[in-house]
């Protein structure tokens, strides 16, 4: 196989069991015509790609993927929940997961979820599912009020790099307001935002001072802002060192210690990507199969003349064989 890797793309499964011994009554649940709820609360509608392994390989092939990893939907991390609730939320969804995957193993990565807001299951449940099959681990951007700087976090990271697993980072539960509630503003403006302050928190929070370089964790959407703001983040650390020089080094010392996915649609976003924080740490990504996501899998790389084969190739698989710990 030499085609792409798509590194972001998400599953969910067509049913599950009765949550509400755990959620209460807002457990998320499959309506009949194949719309999540949360309680009363419509989320999305979802299709048959999102369970079918075969209508997605069969789109796999179509846009010359050779294999994707498969995270869970945000919506189900439960991460307001005591710990030992949300463990046994998790263990649902994760097992569900191996059996999407089960029929195309090689090609079929599944990533679990885990508890984060309680360390101890949060690790727990992470060893079980690499045990069981898993490859990586995909997290919230937050825990309530706690960014990933949070010391449990933290601790959680500190696990991951030590077992050699990757992390995808993706961005949920945005910040909700009359303003944001139109033209869909919360995915548009909120989910870069959100990404972009995940990235801060490990840098500003120290957190890259803190866990080991193995550690390999990945941001979806293309880091949010990051890229762009850069710049502005380099001169606050130094103008403004009483109140942003938190880390031990200047923000750009840390490029290289994190990567992102291509999902950002133009190939000047590309470039930006690529100029700021290296050929070497950007991904394919998709959102598949969700309508925000690229169709075909590959497009903003394919418009990207400005990439060397090399660059390419790293983009396309290269990288994504490292993340995966294949190369």
């Amino acid at each position: 196989m030499n085609g792409l890797i798509d590194v972001h793309t998400h599953f969910v499964p067509d049913g599950w069991p009765d949550l509400t011994r755990w959620a209460g009554s807002e457990a998320p649940w499959l309506r009949s015509d194949k719309v999540i709820m949360t309680g009363s609360r419509e989320f999305r509608a979802v299709g048959a790609q999102c369970w079918d392994p075969d209508l997605r390989l069969a789109d796999m092939d179509a846009d010359g993927v050779d294999i994707q990893v498969v995270s869970p939907t945000p919506a189900f991390f439960q991460y307001g929940l005591p710990g030992t609730d949300a463990e046994a939320i998790c263990r649902i969804f994760n097992d569900l997961a191996l059996e999407l995957a089960a029929p195309a193993a090689d090609r079929l990565v599944p990533f679990c979820q885990v508890p984060l807001q309680d360390t101890d299951a949060a690790c727990r449940e992470l060893e079980r599912c690499l045990a069981d099959g898993h490859r990586g681990v995909e997290i919230g951007n937050h825990v309530g009020d706690l960014d990933l700087d949070s010391a449990g976090v933290v601790t959680f990271l500190q696990h991951c790099a030590s077992l050699d697993v990757p992390v995808f980072v993706h961005p949920w539960d945005m910040a909700d307001s009359p303003r944001l509630n139109r033209w869909m503003a919360q995915w548009l403006t909120g989910m870069p935002a959100e990404t972009h302050l995940s990235i801060l928190s490990l840098i500003l929070g120290g957190v890259f001072d803190q866990v080991h370089e193995r550690l390999r964790i990945c941001f979806a959407h293309g880091g949010g802002s990051f890229a762009f703001w850069l710049g502005r983040l380099e001169n606050a650390w130094h103008r403004r060192n009483d109140v942003v020089g938190t880390s031990q080094h200047p923000p750009s010392h840390y490029i290289g210690r994190f990567s992102v996915d291509s999902v950002v649609f133009d190939e000047r976003a590309m470039r930006l990507l690529v100029d700021t924080l290296g050929a070497d740490h950007v991904m394919v990504g998709s959102d598949y199969p969700y309508p925000l996501g690229e169709r075909p899998v590959g497009t903003v790389l394919d418009k990207s003349a400005f990439l060397s084969p090399e660059e390419r190739a790293l983009i396309s698989r290269g990288n994504a064989e490292r993340f995966l710990g294949q190369a």
